[in-house]
């Protein structure tokens, strides 16, 4: 007989691998020939192909949750839980054999869209979790409502997941679309069909998105990776960038909390903190010697978290410990973090293991190995070099004449409006967030007043040349300056998608405008995130009002050429007008 056994027991790791090896032996005594398929997200093993499915006689499946049966409609299958399975591997099998029925349909909820419009669960999440997020997520919803789809969204942004995918919703889903820029636990999505994207692509293209999603998803089986159709996931996954914006995302939070501390500590003076038992010397305390402590190991741990999943997070975040008491800063925390993750990678996939102990792996092998190079690495090979390198770059900022500030800030003005959110303005935004560790404030002020400018000034122009605007535009004004005001660069980007050729050159003067003020005035963010409300913090941000005159000038600047060099939006005739 030709046996297909599939378990999946999302919640027990060691249940899935047990049930499924026991099995397989037990069958194996019987004479049968076996395929197994585990849905687990550290399970070993690859998804049943199209061709053993089809040469199957008998389907066996032990299952505590929801899974997708469609695939075998037609087949003789047979459903039972682990707790069953185990108890007589031999008899189970028997049995099995003898009550399995052929399989009409998969489930009432499958049935139900079988036929009917498809259904689709999606998770946007991006870096920062503010813009981006809940734009695509609304981006989407829109886009299904037009095509007449099913979608249900859960957004993972700053405040944590919203709108919870349930498990009955994801059984029930044809596709499964991950619209993130950093890396997501899909775990639960295990059998089902699986397409990624960025959230840019799903906000700017949301409706082809949602068909690619349809026709392009991938089978994900035991928690690796779908291999969708166009190269551009693969790279998305495994990519560097992803990689480094997942622990970017992570330690954002971190630094947050603890620039906004040493900023409240100033409020009592600037070396108030120097006297102990104060409030000041607190505040010193909680922000600077144990938020921003934490900072690097966060970055480090989450980079290696992206790479290799859990295992690669306790040996990411000794590097980047490491990497801070050596001196070696943010640079060596996210070289400590992919030396990390790719240690803990190849530990996982190149030393075998019997199976007894391979559930040891990840929680003894893994950590203990992948910390042991990691450290060496950080101790012998990269420290002392980056830290000299970073000492370097931290005294050349310090240092630097006002020329060279003018530069450095023109060029991150410039790349905060290339993109609107996108690589370059991640890249610009990551460098300035790193240096606030090595406190070298004044990028980082750059950085966040240039990216306030794009949708500050699209919202100017539409108040300027209102004639040459759509009423919807205007209301798209009106969003845009609070976005702006909020350091929301994604604000701008319904303009830039209408208008790419006008809006993003006019940003860009207007960016890098404010990016070279701000550097020239001296300009010093303990904040790296806020916008204009940042403001209301005594010291968070050292000459305030010059601050304000550089993002004004920058505004401006970009709402004045947009407005004059946009065209006018096509007015409809009047009813009984004549050509």
């Amino acid at each position: 007989m030709n046996l297909l056994i599939v378990t999946a027991c999302p919640n027990g790791m060691v249940t899935s691998v047990l049930t499924s090896r026991l099995l397989e032996a037990a069958a194996h005594r019987l004479g049968w020939s076996t395929a197994v398929e585990v849905h687990d997200p550290k399970a070993i093993g690859s998804p049943l192909t199209p061709a053993q499915i089809a040469n199957a006689d008998l389907v066996v499946v032990v299952k505590t949750g929801p899974l997708s049966l469609q695939r075998f409609v037609g087949k003789r299958v047979a459903q039972s839980t682990p707790s069953e399975a185990l108890l007589d591997p031999e008899g189970f099998l028997r049995s099995a054999a003898d009550t399995a029925s052929e399989l009409q349909q998969a489930d009432e909820a499958e049935a139900a869209h079988t036929s009917g419009k498809p259904k689709l669960v999606a998770i946007t999440a991006c870096p920062t979790g503010v813009a981006h997020t809940f734009m695509a997520a609304e981006a989407l919803q829109q886009a299904a409502a037009r095509k007449g789809y099913d979608l249900q969204v859960e957004t993972r942004g700053s405040v944590g997941a919203r709108n919870v995918l349930e498990a009955d919703a994801i059984a029930a889903a044809d596709v499964v679309l991950l619209a993130a820029d950093i890396e997501v636990d899909v775990a639960r999505f295990a059998g089902k069909r699986v397409f990624r994207c960025g959230t840019g692509v799903a906000l700017k293209q949301p409706d082809a998105t949602l068909d690619r999603a349809l026709e392009e998803g991938a089978v994900l089986a035991g928690g690796a990776t779908a291999n969708t159709g166009g190269g551009e996931q693969k790279g998305e996954k495994t990519g560097v960038y992803k990689h480094l914006l997942t622990g970017v995302s992570y330690m954002l939070p971190m630094v947050v909390a603890g620039g906004l501390l040493i900023a409240l500590s100033f409020v009592f003076g600037i070396e108030a903190f120097k006297e102990e038992g104060t409030l000041a010397a607190a505040l010193m305390k909680i922000g600077g010697e144990t938020a921003f402590q934490l900072m690097v190991p966060l970055l480090a741990g989450y980079i290696a978290y992206s790479i290799a999943d859990r295992p690669g997070l306790a040996p990411g975040m000794i590097g980047g410990l490491l990497a801070g008491t050596l001196g070696a800063g943010f640079i060596g925390g996210i070289i400590a973090g992919f030396v990390a993750g790719y240690a803990a990678k190849a530990v996982s996939r190149w030393i075998p293991l019997p199976a007894s102990i391979e559930s040891l792996k990840p929680i003894l092998i893994i950590p203990l190995l992948a910390s042991l190079v990691t450290g060496l690495v950080m101790i012998y090979v990269v420290g002392t070099p980056v830290a000299k390198m970073l000492a370097g770059l931290t005294e050349f900022l310090d240092t630097m004449g006002t020329s060279n500030a003018i530069l450095l800030g023109l060029l991150l003005g410039t790349m905060m409006c290339v993109d609107l959110g996108g690589p370059v303005n991640k890249a610009a935004y990551a460098f300035s967030v790193g240096l606030l560790a090595s406190q070298s404030y004044a990028p980082m002020a750059a950085t966040m007043a240039a990216g306030m400018v794009p949708p500050i000034g699209m919202g100017i122009a539409t108040l300027i040349a209102r004639r040459k605007f759509a009423q919807t535009e205007r209301e798209a004004g009106k969003a845009a300056l609070v976005l702006g005001c909020c350091f929301i660069s994604e604000g701008a980007i319904p303009f830039a998608a209408k208008d790419p050729l006008r809006v993003i050159p006019a940003s860009i003067a207007g960016g890098a405008l404010t990016g070279a003020l701000s550097m020239a005035f001296g300009a010093k963010l303990l904040a790296p995130h806020g916008g204009l409300f940042v403001l209301l913090i005594p010291n968070a941000i050292n000459h305030a009002l010059l601050y304000l005159v550089a993002i004004l000038a920058g505004s401006l600047v970009t709402g004045v050429i947009y407005a004059v060099i946009k065209r006018p939006e096509a007015q409809p005739l009047a009813v009984g007008a004549t050509a």
